[in-house]
Protein backbone atom coordinates (compact mmCIF):
# COMPACT_ATOMS: atom_id res chain seq x y z
CA UNK A 1 0.00 0.00 0.00
CA UNK A 2 1.31 3.44 -0.93
CA UNK A 3 2.26 5.62 2.02
CA UNK A 4 4.21 8.89 2.03
CA UNK A 5 7.70 7.47 1.21
CA UNK A 6 6.27 5.49 -1.72
CA UNK A 7 4.05 8.34 -2.94
CA UNK A 8 7.07 10.65 -3.17
CA UNK A 9 9.32 8.07 -4.82
CA UNK A 10 6.72 6.90 -7.34
CA UNK A 11 6.26 10.53 -8.36
CA UNK A 12 10.03 10.96 -8.66
CA UNK A 13 10.32 7.89 -10.87
CA UNK A 14 7.40 8.94 -13.06
CA UNK A 15 8.90 12.42 -13.40
CA UNK A 16 12.19 10.92 -14.54
CA UNK A 17 10.57 8.34 -16.82
CA UNK A 18 7.56 9.90 -18.57
CA UNK A 19 7.87 13.66 -18.25
CA UNK A 20 7.70 15.12 -21.74
CA UNK A 21 5.82 12.14 -23.15
CA UNK A 22 2.42 12.55 -24.78
CA UNK A 23 -0.49 10.25 -24.04
CA UNK A 24 -1.78 8.50 -27.15
CA UNK A 25 -4.34 6.05 -25.80
CA UNK A 26 -6.13 5.17 -22.59
CA UNK A 27 -7.44 1.67 -22.00
CA UNK A 28 -10.22 0.95 -19.48
CA UNK A 29 -10.06 -2.13 -17.24
CA UNK A 30 -9.19 -5.36 -19.01
CA UNK A 31 -10.04 -7.02 -15.71
CA UNK A 32 -12.76 -5.06 -13.85
CA UNK A 33 -12.23 -4.74 -10.10
CA UNK A 34 -15.13 -4.30 -7.70
CA UNK A 35 -13.11 -2.00 -5.45
CA UNK A 36 -11.34 0.13 -8.05
CA UNK A 37 -13.03 3.50 -8.24
CA UNK A 38 -12.97 6.17 -10.96
CA UNK A 39 -14.38 9.70 -10.79
CA UNK A 40 -15.48 9.40 -14.43
CA UNK A 41 -16.54 6.44 -16.49
CA UNK A 42 -13.28 4.67 -17.47
CA UNK A 43 -14.15 5.04 -21.16
CA UNK A 44 -14.18 8.84 -20.73
CA UNK A 45 -10.49 9.04 -19.77
CA UNK A 46 -9.45 8.73 -23.43
CA UNK A 47 -10.97 12.13 -24.25
CA UNK A 48 -9.58 13.64 -21.05
CA UNK A 49 -5.95 12.51 -21.50
CA UNK A 50 -5.17 11.58 -25.11
CA UNK A 51 -2.97 14.17 -26.80
CA UNK A 52 -1.84 15.72 -23.53
CA UNK A 53 1.81 15.88 -22.49
CA UNK A 54 3.15 15.01 -19.05
CA UNK A 55 4.71 18.12 -17.51
CA UNK A 56 5.47 16.88 -13.98
CA UNK A 57 4.56 14.44 -11.22
CA UNK A 58 3.89 14.95 -7.52
CA UNK A 59 3.61 12.77 -4.42
CA UNK A 60 1.91 13.74 -1.18
CA UNK A 61 0.14 11.84 1.59
CA UNK A 62 -1.22 8.60 0.15
CA UNK A 63 -1.46 9.97 -3.42
CA UNK A 64 0.78 10.27 -6.45
CA UNK A 65 -0.28 12.07 -9.59
CA UNK A 66 0.84 12.85 -13.10
CA UNK A 67 0.43 16.45 -14.22
CA UNK A 68 -0.36 17.19 -17.87
CA UNK A 69 -0.45 20.37 -19.90
CA UNK A 70 -3.63 22.43 -19.59
CA UNK A 71 -3.74 21.57 -15.87
CA UNK A 72 -5.13 18.05 -16.20
CA UNK A 73 -4.01 15.56 -13.54
CA UNK A 74 -4.21 11.80 -13.16
CA UNK A 75 -3.98 10.76 -9.53
CA UNK A 76 -4.03 7.41 -7.78
CA UNK A 77 -3.98 6.45 -4.13
CA UNK A 78 -2.62 3.94 -1.66
CA UNK A 79 -4.11 0.73 -3.09
CA UNK A 80 -2.99 1.25 -6.69
CA UNK A 81 0.19 -0.29 -8.15
CA UNK A 82 1.66 1.53 -11.16
CA UNK A 83 4.16 -0.25 -13.43
CA UNK A 84 6.16 1.35 -16.23
CA UNK A 85 6.18 -0.72 -19.42
CA UNK A 86 8.91 -0.11 -21.96
CA UNK A 87 7.90 0.01 -25.60
CA UNK A 88 9.50 -3.37 -26.31
CA UNK A 89 7.81 -5.08 -23.36
CA UNK A 90 4.61 -7.10 -23.60
CA UNK A 91 1.55 -5.43 -22.12
CA UNK A 92 0.05 -7.21 -19.11
CA UNK A 93 -3.19 -9.06 -19.78
CA UNK A 94 -4.88 -7.85 -16.61
CA UNK A 95 -4.99 -4.25 -15.46
CA UNK A 96 -7.50 -1.74 -14.14
CA UNK A 97 -6.17 1.13 -16.25
CA UNK A 98 -3.47 1.52 -18.88
CA UNK A 99 -2.01 4.80 -20.12
CA UNK A 100 -0.05 4.53 -23.36
CA UNK A 101 2.30 7.15 -24.81
CA UNK A 102 3.16 8.00 -28.41
CA UNK A 103 6.52 6.19 -28.14
CA UNK A 104 4.60 2.96 -27.24
CA UNK A 105 5.77 2.94 -23.63
CA UNK A 106 3.00 2.82 -21.05
CA UNK A 107 2.02 2.77 -17.40
CA UNK A 108 -0.27 -0.03 -16.24
CA UNK A 109 -2.24 0.44 -13.05
CA UNK A 110 -3.47 -2.55 -11.06
CA UNK A 111 -5.38 -2.77 -7.80
CA UNK A 112 -4.95 -5.57 -5.28
CA UNK A 113 -7.47 -4.76 -2.52
CA UNK A 114 -8.91 -1.33 -3.28
CA UNK A 115 -7.90 1.98 -4.80
CA UNK A 116 -8.95 4.93 -6.91
CA UNK A 117 -7.69 6.31 -10.23
CA UNK A 118 -9.03 9.80 -10.86
CA UNK A 119 -8.68 12.43 -13.56
CA UNK A 120 -9.26 16.06 -12.58
CA UNK A 121 -8.19 19.65 -13.10
CA UNK A 122 -7.34 20.56 -9.52
CA UNK A 123 -10.95 20.29 -8.37
CA UNK A 124 -10.92 16.71 -7.08
CA UNK A 125 -13.38 16.75 -4.19
CA UNK A 126 -12.12 13.82 -2.14
CA UNK A 127 -11.61 14.08 1.62
CA UNK A 128 -8.38 12.11 1.73
CA UNK A 129 -6.95 13.81 -1.33
CA UNK A 130 -7.55 17.20 0.30
CA UNK A 131 -6.04 16.05 3.59
CA UNK A 132 -3.02 14.63 1.77
CA UNK A 133 -2.33 17.80 -0.20
CA UNK A 134 -3.38 20.46 2.32
CA UNK A 135 -2.25 19.12 5.72
CA UNK A 136 1.21 19.76 7.12
CA UNK A 137 3.59 17.07 5.91
CA UNK A 138 5.71 15.31 8.56
CA UNK A 139 8.72 15.88 6.31
CA UNK A 140 8.52 19.67 6.65
CA UNK A 141 9.84 22.06 9.30
CA UNK A 142 6.26 23.11 10.06
CA UNK A 143 5.65 19.65 11.49
CA UNK A 144 7.44 20.61 14.69
CA UNK A 145 7.16 19.37 18.26
CA UNK A 146 4.49 21.89 19.14
CA UNK A 147 2.30 20.94 16.18
CA UNK A 148 2.68 17.24 17.00
CA UNK A 149 1.58 17.79 20.58
CA UNK A 150 -1.43 19.75 19.35
CA UNK A 151 -2.40 16.70 17.33
CA UNK A 152 -2.01 14.49 20.39
CA UNK A 153 -4.14 16.84 22.47
CA UNK A 154 -6.88 16.86 19.83
CA UNK A 155 -7.74 13.16 20.12
CA UNK A 156 -9.55 11.19 22.80
CA UNK A 157 -7.24 10.14 25.68
CA UNK A 158 -8.19 6.47 25.29
CA UNK A 159 -7.07 6.42 21.64
CA UNK A 160 -4.26 3.97 20.95
CA UNK A 161 -0.89 4.88 19.48
CA UNK A 162 -1.73 3.03 16.27
CA UNK A 163 -5.10 4.76 15.90
CA UNK A 164 -3.49 8.15 16.49
CA UNK A 165 -0.78 7.64 13.87
CA UNK A 166 -2.68 5.75 11.20
CA UNK A 167 -6.33 6.82 11.13
CA UNK A 168 -8.11 9.87 9.69
CA UNK A 169 -4.92 10.89 7.83
CA UNK A 170 -4.16 13.42 10.59
CA UNK A 171 -0.53 12.82 9.63
CA UNK A 172 -0.71 12.72 5.82
CA UNK A 173 0.80 9.61 4.29
CA UNK A 174 1.41 7.79 7.56
CA UNK A 175 -0.50 4.52 7.60
CA UNK A 176 -0.45 1.03 9.00
CA UNK A 177 2.77 0.13 7.18
CA UNK A 178 5.09 2.94 8.19
CA UNK A 179 3.84 3.10 11.78
CA UNK A 180 5.32 -0.32 12.61
CA UNK A 181 8.95 0.85 12.56
CA UNK A 182 8.06 4.25 14.03
CA UNK A 183 6.51 2.65 17.11
CA UNK A 184 9.33 0.11 17.38
CA UNK A 185 12.02 2.80 17.26
CA UNK A 186 10.06 4.81 19.84
CA UNK A 187 9.63 1.77 22.11
CA UNK A 188 5.85 2.19 22.19
CA UNK A 189 3.30 -0.63 21.97
CA UNK A 190 0.72 -0.11 19.18
CA UNK A 191 -2.15 -0.52 21.69
CA UNK A 192 -0.71 1.96 24.16
CA UNK A 193 -3.14 4.77 25.08
CA UNK A 194 -1.87 8.18 24.02
CA UNK A 195 -2.93 9.60 27.41
CA UNK A 196 -0.32 7.38 29.08
CA UNK A 197 2.59 8.85 27.11
CA UNK A 198 4.91 11.04 29.14
CA UNK A 199 6.31 14.29 27.75
CA UNK A 200 9.57 12.47 27.07
CA UNK A 201 7.79 9.68 25.20
CA UNK A 202 5.80 12.19 23.17
CA UNK A 203 9.06 13.85 22.16
CA UNK A 204 10.60 10.52 21.19
CA UNK A 205 7.53 9.58 19.16
CA UNK A 206 7.58 12.92 17.30
CA UNK A 207 11.28 12.46 16.56
CA UNK A 208 10.75 8.95 15.22
CA UNK A 209 7.81 9.99 13.04
CA UNK A 210 10.03 12.50 11.28
CA UNK A 211 13.23 10.42 11.31
CA UNK A 212 11.78 7.11 10.13
CA UNK A 213 9.64 8.67 7.39
CA UNK A 214 12.60 10.72 6.17
CA UNK A 215 14.84 7.65 6.07
CA UNK A 216 12.19 5.58 4.27
CA UNK A 217 11.79 8.35 1.70
CA UNK A 218 15.50 8.84 1.13
CA UNK A 219 15.97 5.10 0.60
CA UNK A 220 13.25 4.82 -2.03
CA UNK A 221 10.38 3.47 0.05
CA UNK A 222 9.92 0.29 2.06
CA UNK A 223 11.08 -3.18 0.98
CA UNK A 224 7.51 -4.42 1.41
CA UNK A 225 6.37 -2.22 -1.51
CA UNK A 226 7.43 -2.02 -5.16
CA UNK A 227 8.36 0.87 -7.42
CA UNK A 228 7.20 1.52 -10.99
CA UNK A 229 9.76 -1.00 -12.29
CA UNK A 230 8.54 -3.74 -9.97
CA UNK A 231 11.53 -3.50 -7.62
CA UNK A 232 11.19 -3.38 -3.82
CA UNK A 233 12.09 -0.19 -2.01
CA UNK A 234 15.54 0.19 -0.49
CA UNK A 235 14.45 0.72 3.11
CA UNK A 236 14.79 -2.52 5.07
CA UNK A 237 11.82 -2.75 7.41
CA UNK A 238 12.37 -3.83 11.00
CA UNK A 239 8.79 -4.81 11.85
CA UNK A 240 6.93 -6.32 8.88
CA UNK A 241 5.98 -9.54 7.15
CA UNK A 242 9.57 -9.66 5.89
CA UNK A 243 11.07 -9.84 9.38
CA UNK A 244 8.41 -11.77 11.30
CA UNK A 245 10.45 -14.97 11.40
CA UNK A 246 13.77 -13.22 12.09
CA UNK A 247 13.08 -11.99 15.61
CA UNK A 248 13.56 -8.58 17.16
CA UNK A 249 16.69 -6.83 15.82
CA UNK A 250 17.40 -5.43 19.30
CA UNK A 251 16.67 -8.16 21.86
CA UNK A 252 16.38 -11.20 19.60
CA UNK A 253 12.96 -12.04 20.99
CA UNK A 254 9.94 -13.17 19.02
CA UNK A 255 8.08 -10.61 16.92
CA UNK A 256 4.34 -10.73 17.51
CA UNK A 257 1.85 -10.33 14.67
CA UNK A 258 -1.73 -9.46 15.60
CA UNK A 259 -4.81 -8.14 13.83
CA UNK A 260 -5.70 -4.80 15.35
CA UNK A 261 -7.93 -1.97 14.07
CA UNK A 262 -8.48 -3.54 10.68
CA UNK A 263 -4.88 -4.43 9.90
CA UNK A 264 -1.87 -6.35 11.13
CA UNK A 265 0.50 -4.95 13.73
CA UNK A 266 4.03 -6.23 14.27
CA UNK A 267 5.81 -5.53 17.54
CA UNK A 268 8.31 -6.79 20.08
CA UNK A 269 6.57 -7.27 23.46
CA UNK A 270 9.89 -6.88 25.27
CA UNK A 271 11.03 -3.66 23.57
CA UNK A 272 7.59 -2.08 23.16
CA UNK A 273 5.89 -1.93 26.53
CA UNK A 274 2.21 -1.26 27.11
CA UNK A 275 3.15 1.26 29.80
CA UNK A 276 6.18 3.34 30.71
CA UNK A 277 8.74 1.38 32.68
CA UNK A 278 9.03 2.52 36.28
CA UNK A 279 12.47 3.47 37.46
Amino acid sequence: MIELPEAINLAKQMRETVRGKTASAVYPPSSPHKFCWFNHEPEEYQALLAGRTVTDAAGFGIFSELEFDSGVRLCFNDGVNPRFIRKEEVRPKKYQFLLEFTDRSAIAFTVAMYGSISCHSGDYDNEYYRKSIESISPLTEEFDEGYFKELLASVKPAMSAKAFLATEQRIPGLGNGCLQDILFQAGIHPKRKVSSLTDCEQNVLWTQVKTVLQTMTEQGGRDTEKDIFGNPGGYQTLMSKNTLASGCPVCGGEIVKETYLGGAVYYCPSCQKMEEEKR
